[in-house]
Protein backbone atom coordinates (compact mmCIF):
# COMPACT_ATOMS: atom_id res chain seq x y z
CA UNK A 1 0.00 0.00 0.00
CA UNK A 2 1.61 3.13 -1.44
CA UNK A 3 1.11 6.34 1.18
CA UNK A 4 2.41 9.48 1.09
CA UNK A 5 3.40 12.57 3.14
CA UNK A 6 1.48 15.82 4.46
CA UNK A 7 3.13 17.57 1.52
CA UNK A 8 0.50 20.35 -0.57
CA UNK A 9 0.33 19.60 -4.36
CA UNK A 10 2.60 22.36 -5.73
CA UNK A 11 1.35 25.19 -7.28
CA UNK A 12 -2.14 25.03 -5.22
CA UNK A 13 -2.98 28.77 -4.38
CA UNK A 14 -5.30 29.42 -1.84
CA UNK A 15 -9.32 30.93 -2.70
CA UNK A 16 -8.86 34.57 -0.73
CA UNK A 17 -12.64 34.33 -1.43
CA UNK A 18 -13.20 30.47 0.66
CA UNK A 19 -12.54 33.27 4.43
CA UNK A 20 -16.31 34.35 4.02
CA UNK A 21 -18.52 32.72 6.46
CA UNK A 22 -21.62 32.68 4.10
CA UNK A 23 -19.30 30.49 1.88
CA UNK A 24 -18.58 27.89 4.70
CA UNK A 25 -21.71 28.19 6.11
CA UNK A 26 -23.19 27.00 2.86
CA UNK A 27 -20.53 24.22 1.87
CA UNK A 28 -21.00 22.75 5.70
CA UNK A 29 -25.15 22.81 5.32
CA UNK A 30 -24.78 21.17 1.82
CA UNK A 31 -22.20 18.52 3.26
CA UNK A 32 -25.00 17.30 6.26
CA UNK A 33 -28.02 17.05 3.40
CA UNK A 34 -25.81 13.70 2.70
CA UNK A 35 -26.34 11.34 6.30
CA UNK A 36 -30.54 12.17 5.24
CA UNK A 37 -29.17 9.84 1.90
CA UNK A 38 -31.08 6.38 3.16
CA UNK A 39 -31.59 5.90 6.80
CA UNK A 40 -34.03 9.04 7.47
CA UNK A 41 -37.10 6.86 5.84
CA UNK A 42 -35.95 3.06 8.15
CA UNK A 43 -38.76 4.12 10.33
CA UNK A 44 -41.59 4.69 7.66
CA UNK A 45 -40.59 1.14 5.51
CA UNK A 46 -43.04 -1.12 8.24
CA UNK A 47 -45.90 1.24 7.12
CA UNK A 48 -44.90 1.66 3.41
CA UNK A 49 -44.79 -1.94 3.32
CA UNK A 50 -48.46 -2.30 4.50
CA UNK A 51 -49.52 0.74 2.34
CA UNK A 52 -48.24 -1.24 -0.81
CA UNK A 53 -49.14 -4.51 0.32
CA UNK A 54 -51.05 -5.10 -3.04
CA UNK A 55 -47.89 -4.82 -4.68
CA UNK A 56 -45.63 -7.85 -5.92
CA UNK A 57 -42.75 -8.14 -3.84
CA UNK A 58 -43.54 -5.38 -1.99
CA UNK A 59 -41.23 -6.37 1.39
CA UNK A 60 -37.94 -6.30 -1.13
CA UNK A 61 -38.81 -3.24 -3.22
CA UNK A 62 -39.51 -1.49 -0.03
CA UNK A 63 -36.06 -2.17 1.25
CA UNK A 64 -34.85 -1.46 -2.10
CA UNK A 65 -35.98 2.20 -1.04
CA UNK A 66 -33.72 2.32 1.60
CA UNK A 67 -30.30 1.01 -0.14
CA UNK A 68 -30.61 1.69 -3.76
CA UNK A 69 -29.66 5.32 -3.10
CA UNK A 70 -26.15 4.40 -1.77
CA UNK A 71 -25.94 1.27 -4.91
CA UNK A 72 -26.23 4.36 -7.31
CA UNK A 73 -24.31 6.85 -5.68
CA UNK A 74 -21.53 4.20 -5.78
CA UNK A 75 -21.86 3.93 -9.95
CA UNK A 76 -22.52 7.40 -10.52
CA UNK A 77 -19.79 9.38 -8.02
CA UNK A 78 -16.82 9.12 -11.22
CA UNK A 79 -19.28 10.15 -13.99
CA UNK A 80 -20.24 13.13 -11.61
CA UNK A 81 -16.50 13.80 -10.91
CA UNK A 82 -16.02 14.40 -14.17
CA UNK A 83 -18.75 16.80 -14.86
CA UNK A 84 -17.21 18.96 -11.70
CA UNK A 85 -13.87 18.92 -13.36
CA UNK A 86 -14.86 19.95 -16.36
CA UNK A 87 -18.26 21.75 -16.03
CA UNK A 88 -17.51 23.52 -13.02
CA UNK A 89 -17.91 22.91 -9.32
CA UNK A 90 -20.31 25.80 -8.68
CA UNK A 91 -22.78 24.31 -11.60
CA UNK A 92 -22.39 20.56 -10.33
CA UNK A 93 -23.18 21.46 -7.23
CA UNK A 94 -26.19 23.50 -7.53
CA UNK A 95 -27.91 21.38 -9.57
CA UNK A 96 -27.31 18.47 -7.32
CA UNK A 97 -28.62 20.46 -4.23
CA UNK A 98 -31.91 21.22 -6.12
CA UNK A 99 -32.22 17.72 -7.25
CA UNK A 100 -31.88 16.43 -3.75
CA UNK A 101 -34.76 18.52 -2.68
CA UNK A 102 -37.26 17.34 -5.60
CA UNK A 103 -36.69 13.94 -5.71
CA UNK A 104 -35.89 13.06 -2.04
CA UNK A 105 -39.11 15.23 -1.21
CA UNK A 106 -40.78 12.92 -4.24
CA UNK A 107 -42.39 10.38 -1.57
CA UNK A 108 -44.39 12.80 0.07
CA UNK A 109 -46.85 13.02 -3.29
CA UNK A 110 -46.34 9.65 -4.99
CA UNK A 111 -48.40 6.60 -4.66
CA UNK A 112 -46.57 4.57 -6.94
CA UNK A 113 -43.87 2.07 -5.35
CA UNK A 114 -41.77 2.17 -8.53
CA UNK A 115 -42.01 5.54 -8.96
CA UNK A 116 -40.67 6.33 -5.15
CA UNK A 117 -38.10 3.67 -6.44
CA UNK A 118 -36.87 6.33 -9.40
CA UNK A 119 -37.08 9.36 -7.19
CA UNK A 120 -34.32 7.71 -4.99
CA UNK A 121 -32.14 6.62 -7.70
CA UNK A 122 -32.28 10.05 -8.62
CA UNK A 123 -31.43 11.08 -5.27
CA UNK A 124 -28.31 8.92 -5.47
CA UNK A 125 -27.08 10.94 -8.06
CA UNK A 126 -27.80 14.22 -6.49
CA UNK A 127 -25.73 12.72 -3.37
CA UNK A 128 -23.06 11.77 -5.40
CA UNK A 129 -22.40 15.08 -6.69
CA UNK A 130 -23.09 17.06 -3.21
CA UNK A 131 -20.22 14.93 -1.77
CA UNK A 132 -18.33 15.05 -4.73
CA UNK A 133 -18.42 18.82 -5.26
CA UNK A 134 -18.37 20.13 -1.92
CA UNK A 135 -15.35 17.98 -0.84
CA UNK A 136 -13.35 19.08 -4.03
CA UNK A 137 -14.64 23.00 -3.52
CA UNK A 138 -13.36 22.37 0.44
CA UNK A 139 -10.14 21.28 -0.78
CA UNK A 140 -9.84 24.03 -3.56
CA UNK A 141 -10.23 26.99 -1.21
CA UNK A 142 -8.92 25.84 2.29
CA UNK A 143 -4.82 24.57 1.68
CA UNK A 144 -2.45 23.92 4.32
CA UNK A 145 -3.53 22.99 7.81
CA UNK A 146 -7.20 25.26 6.95
CA UNK A 147 -8.09 22.32 4.94
CA UNK A 148 -7.87 19.92 7.56
CA UNK A 149 -9.28 22.33 9.99
CA UNK A 150 -12.36 22.28 7.25
CA UNK A 151 -12.61 18.57 6.40
CA UNK A 152 -12.67 17.85 10.21
CA UNK A 153 -15.96 20.38 10.66
CA UNK A 154 -17.30 18.59 7.07
CA UNK A 155 -17.62 15.18 9.22
CA UNK A 156 -18.40 16.58 12.55
CA UNK A 157 -21.76 18.48 10.47
CA UNK A 158 -22.43 15.51 9.07
CA UNK A 159 -22.17 13.46 12.03
CA UNK A 160 -24.26 15.70 14.10
CA UNK A 161 -26.64 15.68 11.30
CA UNK A 162 -26.83 12.09 11.02
CA UNK A 163 -28.08 12.85 14.72
CA UNK A 164 -30.91 15.34 13.94
CA UNK A 165 -32.21 14.06 10.74
CA UNK A 166 -32.65 10.48 11.74
CA UNK A 167 -34.12 11.78 14.92
CA UNK A 168 -36.92 13.79 13.12
CA UNK A 169 -37.22 11.15 10.48
CA UNK A 170 -38.20 8.70 13.89
CA UNK A 171 -40.97 11.44 14.72
CA UNK A 172 -42.36 12.11 11.63
CA UNK A 173 -42.54 8.61 10.93
CA UNK A 174 -44.85 8.50 13.63
CA UNK A 175 -46.99 10.71 12.24
CA UNK A 176 -47.11 9.26 8.77
CA UNK A 177 -45.18 7.19 6.32
CA UNK A 178 -44.67 9.76 4.35
CA UNK A 179 -43.59 12.29 6.84
CA UNK A 180 -39.45 11.73 6.64
CA UNK A 181 -39.36 13.03 3.21
CA UNK A 182 -40.21 16.23 4.01
CA UNK A 183 -36.80 16.61 5.35
CA UNK A 184 -35.64 16.28 2.12
CA UNK A 185 -37.17 19.74 1.03
CA UNK A 186 -34.77 21.63 3.08
CA UNK A 187 -32.46 21.22 0.13
CA UNK A 188 -34.72 23.76 -1.95
CA UNK A 189 -33.97 26.58 0.11
CA UNK A 190 -29.71 25.80 0.51
CA UNK A 191 -29.81 26.10 -3.98
CA UNK A 192 -30.49 29.77 -3.33
CA UNK A 193 -27.62 29.98 -0.78
CA UNK A 194 -25.44 28.14 -3.13
CA UNK A 195 -26.19 29.96 -6.15
CA UNK A 196 -25.55 33.35 -3.62
CA UNK A 197 -22.04 32.42 -2.12
CA UNK A 198 -20.60 29.57 -3.55
CA UNK A 199 -17.84 30.93 -6.50
CA UNK A 200 -16.17 28.58 -9.24
CA UNK A 201 -12.79 28.46 -8.17
CA UNK A 202 -10.54 29.88 -10.80
CA UNK A 203 -9.35 27.88 -14.33
CA UNK A 204 -6.48 25.27 -13.13
CA UNK A 205 -6.76 23.01 -16.05
CA UNK A 206 -2.97 23.23 -18.35
CA UNK A 207 -3.40 22.76 -22.06
CA UNK A 208 -5.55 19.25 -22.81
CA UNK A 209 -4.12 15.91 -23.82
CA UNK A 210 -5.45 13.49 -25.72
CA UNK A 211 -7.93 12.06 -23.17
CA UNK A 212 -9.15 15.22 -22.45
CA UNK A 213 -7.00 15.76 -19.33
CA UNK A 214 -4.86 18.55 -18.18
CA UNK A 215 -1.34 17.95 -19.39
CA UNK A 216 0.74 16.80 -16.81
CA UNK A 217 -2.02 16.11 -14.35
CA UNK A 218 -2.11 12.75 -13.51
CA UNK A 219 -4.31 10.25 -10.98
CA UNK A 220 -1.37 9.83 -7.90
CA UNK A 221 -0.24 6.49 -7.27
CA UNK A 222 -1.47 5.68 -3.95
CA UNK A 223 -5.21 6.71 -4.93
CA UNK A 224 -6.37 3.33 -5.15
CA UNK A 225 -4.44 2.57 -1.86
CA UNK A 226 -7.00 5.69 0.00
CA UNK A 227 -10.47 3.87 -2.11
CA UNK A 228 -9.05 0.32 -0.83
CA UNK A 229 -8.93 1.82 3.18
CA UNK A 230 -12.22 3.70 2.40
CA UNK A 231 -14.17 0.50 0.85
CA UNK A 232 -12.59 -1.49 4.29
CA UNK A 233 -13.12 0.81 6.67
CA UNK A 234 -17.36 1.27 5.24
CA UNK A 235 -17.61 -2.97 5.11
CA UNK A 236 -16.79 -2.91 8.68
CA UNK A 237 -18.75 0.43 9.56
CA UNK A 238 -22.01 -0.80 8.18
CA UNK A 239 -22.53 -3.70 10.01
CA UNK A 240 -23.06 -1.37 12.79
CA UNK A 241 -26.79 -0.05 11.66
CA UNK A 242 -27.42 -3.63 10.05
CA UNK A 243 -26.39 -6.17 12.61
CA UNK A 244 -26.55 -3.79 15.69
CA UNK A 245 -30.30 -3.93 16.56
CA UNK A 246 -30.42 -7.26 16.74
CA UNK A 247 -27.18 -7.71 18.62
CA UNK A 248 -28.58 -5.37 21.59
CA UNK A 249 -31.89 -7.36 21.62
CA UNK A 250 -30.29 -11.06 22.06
CA UNK A 251 -27.52 -9.97 24.83
CA UNK A 252 -29.80 -7.43 26.46
CA UNK A 253 -33.62 -7.26 25.24
CA UNK A 254 -33.19 -3.54 23.57
CA UNK A 255 -35.60 -2.25 21.65
CA UNK A 256 -35.65 -0.43 17.97
CA UNK A 257 -35.86 3.05 20.28
CA UNK A 258 -32.76 1.94 22.46
CA UNK A 259 -30.92 0.61 19.38
CA UNK A 260 -31.41 4.28 18.08
CA UNK A 261 -30.26 6.09 20.75
CA UNK A 262 -27.04 3.38 20.85
CA UNK A 263 -26.19 4.45 17.38
CA UNK A 264 -26.52 8.40 17.42
CA UNK A 265 -24.56 7.66 20.35
CA UNK A 266 -21.74 6.85 17.82
CA UNK A 267 -22.43 9.66 15.68
CA UNK A 268 -21.89 11.99 18.22
CA UNK A 269 -18.43 10.78 19.21
CA UNK A 270 -18.31 10.96 15.39
CA UNK A 271 -18.65 14.51 15.29
CA UNK A 272 -16.58 15.69 18.38
CA UNK A 273 -13.97 14.07 17.10
CA UNK A 274 -14.56 15.41 13.38
CA UNK A 275 -14.55 18.91 14.68
CA UNK A 276 -11.00 18.32 16.44
CA UNK A 277 -9.63 16.69 13.87
CA UNK A 278 -7.65 19.72 12.21
CA UNK A 279 -5.95 19.96 15.68
CA UNK A 280 -5.29 16.25 14.98
CA UNK A 281 -4.18 15.92 11.84
CA UNK A 282 -1.78 19.19 12.88
CA UNK A 283 0.14 17.22 15.28
CA UNK A 284 0.51 13.72 13.68
CA UNK A 285 0.03 13.71 10.10
CA UNK A 286 -1.85 11.68 8.11
CA UNK A 287 -0.39 8.64 8.12
CA UNK A 288 -0.15 8.27 11.94
CA UNK A 289 -3.96 9.56 12.40
CA UNK A 290 -4.49 6.72 9.51
CA UNK A 291 -2.93 3.84 11.81
CA UNK A 292 -4.85 5.25 14.65
CA UNK A 293 -8.08 5.17 12.91
CA UNK A 294 -7.90 1.08 12.06
CA UNK A 295 -6.62 0.50 15.46
CA UNK A 296 -9.88 2.40 17.38
CA UNK A 297 -12.04 1.08 15.04
CA UNK A 298 -10.75 -2.40 15.48
CA UNK A 299 -10.69 -2.00 19.51
CA UNK A 300 -14.30 -0.60 18.81
CA UNK A 301 -15.23 -3.60 17.19
CA UNK A 302 -13.50 -6.32 19.54
CA UNK A 303 -15.21 -4.61 22.50
CA UNK A 304 -18.63 -5.00 20.71
CA UNK A 305 -18.01 -8.37 19.80
CA UNK A 306 -16.26 -9.70 22.92
CA UNK A 307 -18.82 -7.92 25.29
CA UNK A 308 -22.38 -9.58 26.65
CA UNK A 309 -23.08 -6.15 28.53
CA UNK A 310 -24.36 -3.71 26.69
CA UNK A 311 -22.56 -0.99 29.03
CA UNK A 312 -19.70 -2.31 26.85
CA UNK A 313 -21.04 -2.31 23.68
CA UNK A 314 -22.11 1.44 24.14
CA UNK A 315 -18.01 1.99 24.74
CA UNK A 316 -17.06 -0.24 21.62
CA UNK A 317 -19.55 1.82 19.77
CA UNK A 318 -17.60 5.74 20.78
CA UNK A 319 -14.78 3.94 19.67
CA UNK A 320 -15.90 2.98 16.86
CA UNK A 321 -17.46 6.15 16.52
CA UNK A 322 -14.16 8.33 16.74
CA UNK A 323 -11.99 6.97 14.54
CA UNK A 324 -14.97 7.27 12.05
CA UNK A 325 -14.85 10.91 12.71
CA UNK A 326 -10.77 10.73 11.29
CA UNK A 327 -11.02 8.60 8.55
CA UNK A 328 -12.72 10.29 6.27
CA UNK A 329 -11.53 13.62 6.78
CA UNK A 330 -8.21 12.15 6.97
CA UNK A 331 -8.10 10.32 3.72
CA UNK A 332 -9.72 13.20 1.80
CA UNK A 333 -6.68 15.16 3.46
CA UNK A 334 -4.17 12.66 2.40
CA UNK A 335 -5.77 12.22 -1.36
CA UNK A 336 -6.21 15.86 -2.06
CA UNK A 337 -2.65 16.92 -1.17
CA UNK A 338 -1.12 14.90 -3.57
CA UNK A 339 -3.47 15.48 -6.49
CA UNK A 340 -3.67 18.24 -9.01
CA UNK A 341 -6.55 20.42 -8.54
CA UNK A 342 -7.60 20.27 -12.68
CA UNK A 343 -8.80 16.71 -11.74
CA UNK A 344 -9.21 16.30 -7.97
CA UNK A 345 -12.86 16.62 -8.76
CA UNK A 346 -12.74 12.78 -10.28
CA UNK A 347 -10.33 11.44 -8.17
CA UNK A 348 -11.75 12.18 -4.91
CA UNK A 349 -15.04 11.33 -6.87
CA UNK A 350 -13.34 7.15 -5.79
CA UNK A 351 -13.61 7.74 -2.18
CA UNK A 352 -17.35 8.76 -2.64
CA UNK A 353 -18.15 5.76 -4.99
CA UNK A 354 -16.34 3.49 -2.13
CA UNK A 355 -17.83 4.57 0.25
CA UNK A 356 -21.03 3.92 -0.62
CA UNK A 357 -20.35 0.84 -2.47
CA UNK A 358 -18.49 -0.95 1.08
CA UNK A 359 -21.99 0.06 2.17
CA UNK A 360 -23.97 -1.52 -0.13
CA UNK A 361 -21.60 -4.47 0.50
CA UNK A 362 -21.80 -4.86 4.19
CA UNK A 363 -24.86 -6.35 4.47
CA UNK A 364 -24.59 -8.72 1.44
CA UNK A 365 -20.91 -10.08 2.63
CA UNK A 366 -22.11 -10.19 6.47
CA UNK A 367 -25.43 -11.30 6.48
CA UNK A 368 -24.49 -14.85 4.47
CA UNK A 369 -22.32 -15.53 7.23
CA UNK A 370 -24.02 -14.50 10.37
CA UNK A 371 -25.47 -17.78 10.80
CA UNK A 372 -22.38 -19.84 11.25
CA UNK A 373 -20.12 -16.79 12.80
CA UNK A 374 -22.89 -14.89 15.13
CA UNK A 375 -23.33 -11.58 14.68
CA UNK A 376 -20.45 -11.26 17.48
CA UNK A 377 -18.31 -13.21 14.98
CA UNK A 378 -18.81 -10.54 12.63
CA UNK A 379 -18.01 -7.53 14.76
CA UNK A 380 -14.71 -10.06 15.67
CA UNK A 381 -14.15 -10.29 11.67
CA UNK A 382 -14.20 -6.46 11.63
CA UNK A 383 -11.68 -5.77 14.47
CA UNK A 384 -9.50 -8.52 12.83
CA UNK A 385 -9.87 -6.20 9.19
CA UNK A 386 -8.85 -3.08 11.32
CA UNK A 387 -5.78 -4.53 12.97
CA UNK A 388 -4.62 -5.82 9.35
CA UNK A 389 -4.73 -2.50 7.95
CA UNK A 390 -3.48 -0.38 10.53
CA UNK A 391 -0.01 -3.42 10.79
CA UNK A 392 0.19 -2.57 6.28
CA UNK A 393 0.03 0.82 6.91
CA UNK A 394 2.94 0.50 10.06
CA UNK A 395 5.27 -1.89 8.02
CA UNK A 396 4.48 0.29 4.61
CA UNK A 397 6.19 3.53 6.62
CA UNK A 398 8.46 1.05 8.22
CA UNK A 399 9.42 -0.43 4.58
CA UNK A 400 9.33 3.13 2.91
CA UNK A 401 11.89 4.85 5.81
CA UNK A 402 14.25 1.30 5.20
CA UNK A 403 14.55 1.90 1.73
CA UNK A 404 15.08 6.14 1.86
CA UNK A 405 17.82 5.31 4.89
CA UNK A 406 19.92 2.47 2.19
CA UNK A 407 19.67 4.74 -0.79
CA UNK A 408 21.46 7.55 1.32
CA UNK A 409 24.09 5.47 2.33
CA UNK A 410 24.41 3.51 -1.12
CA UNK A 411 26.54 5.84 -2.39
CA UNK A 412 28.96 6.13 0.56
CA UNK A 413 31.58 3.72 -0.15
CA UNK A 414 31.80 4.80 -3.76
CA UNK A 415 32.18 8.55 -2.40
CA UNK A 416 35.34 7.11 -0.63
CA UNK A 417 36.47 4.98 -3.36
CA UNK A 418 36.89 8.46 -5.22
CA UNK A 419 38.76 10.15 -2.71
CA UNK A 420 41.06 7.54 -2.15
Amino acid sequence: MVTPNNDEFQGEQPIPRAGARPVLATLLLASMLTTMAGAIIAPSLPAMEKHFASVDNAAFLVRMVLTIPALMIAVGAPVVGTLVDRVGRKPVLACSVGLFGIAGGSGLLLDDLYAILAGRLLLGVAVAGIMTATTTLVTDYYPGESRSRILGLQAGFMGFGGVAFLSLGGVLADLDWRGPFAIYLVALPLTVLVLRYITEPPAVAAPGGADGRPAGARMPSLAFGIYALVLASQVMFYTIPSQLPFYLEDIGGIGASGAGLAIALMSLANALVGLNFGRINKRFGVRPVAVATFTLLALGFATIGASSHVALVLVGLVLVGAGIGMLIPNLNTWLASRTPAAIRGRVLSGVTSCLFLGQFLSPVLSQPVSGSLGIDGIYLAAAGIGIAVAVVLLLSRAGRQESAGAAQEAPAPQAAAARR
